[in-house]
């Protein structure tokens, strides 16, 4: 099946009749014969001036700009003059403010013109930046084949990437490969179906399924989150369950996961993929998605895909949510159901230790807004990594310890047998988090969350709603001052702790909770 021309991706992609060409006056850099000839011929065939094109239009009603590469010119190659008009239509995207989509297209660098269009990716790339640090959304398409200079700069700077089936995606293209190096690439490494599995980019997806893709993202990246006008939550009295109960409650394996969690509670989701560098984890989960009308960046981990061990590279994908979510100004959602990160060699020379610090030290610094769901397991330092937040959600019997509960037996007793004393003995269930000012808000679960799946994901769905409209509608230097106040005081002597006082909002009371008498 023949791939679709620009004009004709273009146009599958904006809603028809919205298309506004962009045009710029950009002369010819010095330009010598044979290269004039081939120039104009290109200029003839194709009928435009350039090998990029811009312009604006909507998609379902949205406005957004559009930058792409046309291979029919001269293999889509980057001169001075292409490279103008490219950033001159990013400056403008910024300018109006616009979402911007690129599809990118090429061979890189037009080699009739040497170095000086070689370093035409350096404005490129800067324009891109600029896009983006004014929190403004850059989503990349790259069709077939995007290589060289065009894939290391605007190719490869989008806040989601996605590609065309079987697109030739690389740096070094194969002819010149086996130019220099006497041998041919090796087949298929630079398929954009291989570096989507290997976690380069986001997804694969067909032309014409394109503008709904993009319709979902936009509707998370280009959009605000509203300012709650949610009352306080009201949550019955707490059941005394013990500790050793909740924690094998969670080791169920009909227990629903993140997945089901986005699948049953959230809409407009977009599953991403991988830390962008090369590097995914199955059991790690990164996505855009709203619940209900607030729009959120969703990092955490799946029970269901745990058979590998959370490693190094699950806290780089959550890094990178992180960094998304600082640079399209959304609030952070990361979801703790873990029991625990892996315990080997290759995590240890791959920097476990120092992946959960610096994913530690970024959330606790995100400007943004920011809420932690507490939904099954709560083991070791993945489980912390992901717990700083201005709110923290726990479900009913949901956890959170240094260690499996055996494994503190051990330490403690020198035996797993006395698991369920130290379970008590640590306050790891939600009840005793919720009383240290650890959680500030318990959701109940049903009797069987297994058999009861979408009342599960459901309630969380509906709370963890509430919670992101009342974080985003604080003022954002006292937000930061109290998400900073209530780990500065943790396990201090006050009372009520700071992190629930501070807010002003009542969820689950002390009075609430069994055995623990009232303020």
């Amino acid at each position: 099946m023949p791939r679709p021309g620009v004009d004709e991706l273009v146009a599958t992609i904006l809603d028809p009749g919205s298309i506004e060409p962009w045009h710029f006056d950009v002369p010819d850099s010095s330009v010598v014969q044979p290269y004039r000839a081939e120039l104009e011929e290109a200029r003839k065939a194709t009928g435009r001036r350039e090998s990029v094109i811009a312009c604006c239009g909507t998609v379902n009603g949205r406005r957004v700009a559009v930058i792409a590469g046309d291979p029919a010119f001269l293999g889509g190659s980057i001169g001075v003059s292409a490279g103008e008009r490219l950033t001159r239509a990013i400056e403008r995207a910024t300018a109006e403010r616009l979402p911007l989509i690129a599809l990118p297209v090429g061979g890189g660098t037009r080699m009739q013109e040497g170095t000086v269009a070689f370093l035409q990716m350096v404005k490129i790339a800067g324009a891109v930046m600029a896009h983006k640090e004014e929190r403004l959304p850059y989503l990349v398409y790259l069709r077939h084949p995007t290589m060289g200079g065009v894939f290391a700069s605007w190719g490869s700077l989008g806040h989601v990437t996605l590609a065309e089936p079987g697109a030739l995606v690389g740096f070094l293209g194969p002819r010149v490969y086996e130019a220099l190096y006497g041998e041919r690439f090796p087949e298929g490494v630079q398929l954009s179906d291989n570096l989507a599995e290997r976690g380069v980019i986001d997804a694969v997806c067909e032309p014409e399924e394109l503008s709904s893709y993009l319709d979902r993202l936009l509707n998370v990246v280009a959009e605000r989150p509203v300012v709650g006008t949610a009352g306080p939550a009201a949550t019955p009295r707490l059941p005394d369950v013990p500790a050793w109960e909740s924690v094998l409650r969670t080791r169920l394996p009909d227990r629903p996961g993140l997945r089901e969690l986005l699948q049953h509670a959230a809409r407009d989701v977009t599953m991403l993929n991988g830390t962008g560098d090369g590097e995914s984890h199955p059991g790690s989960v990164l996505a855009l998605a709203r619940w209900g009308d607030a729009p959120c960046v969703v990092v955490g981990q799946d029970r269901h895909d745990q058979g590998r061990p959370l490693d190094p590279a699950a806290l780089r994908e959550v890094r990178r949510g992180i960094r998304l979510a600082r640079e399209l100004n959304l609030p952070l959602l990361s979801v703790i159901d873990t029991p625990g990160a892996a315990l080997s060699k290759e995590a240890e020379e791959r920097g476990l230790a120092s992946e959960i610090a610096r994913t530690l030290s970024e959330l606790i610094t995100l400007p943004t807004a920011t809420v932690s769901l507490l939904m099954g397991q709560g083991t070791g330092g993945i489980a912390l990594a992901l717990t700083p937040a201005d709110v923290v959600v726990a479900s009913q019997h949901a956890w959170l310890a240094p260690l499996p509960p055996e494994g503190a037996s051990a330490i403690v007793h020198r035996t797993v047998d006395r698991a369920p004393e130290m379970a008590t003995a640590q306050g790891i269930r939600a009840a005793d988090l919720l009383r240290a000012g650890i959680v500030d808000r318990v959701v109940l679960e049903p009797e069987d969350p297994g058999a009861e799946r979408r009342q599960f994901c459901r309630s969380l769905g509906l709370a963890l709603h509430d919670e992101i409209q009342r974080v985003v509608s604080m003022d954002d230097a006292e937000r930061r001052e109290r998400r900073r106040l209530r780990f500065r005081t943790l396990g201090l002597s006050l009372d009520p702790p700071i992190g629930r006082a501070a807010s002003g909002t009542r969820w689950v009371h002390r009075e609430e909770l069994p055995g623990v008498p009232g303020a």
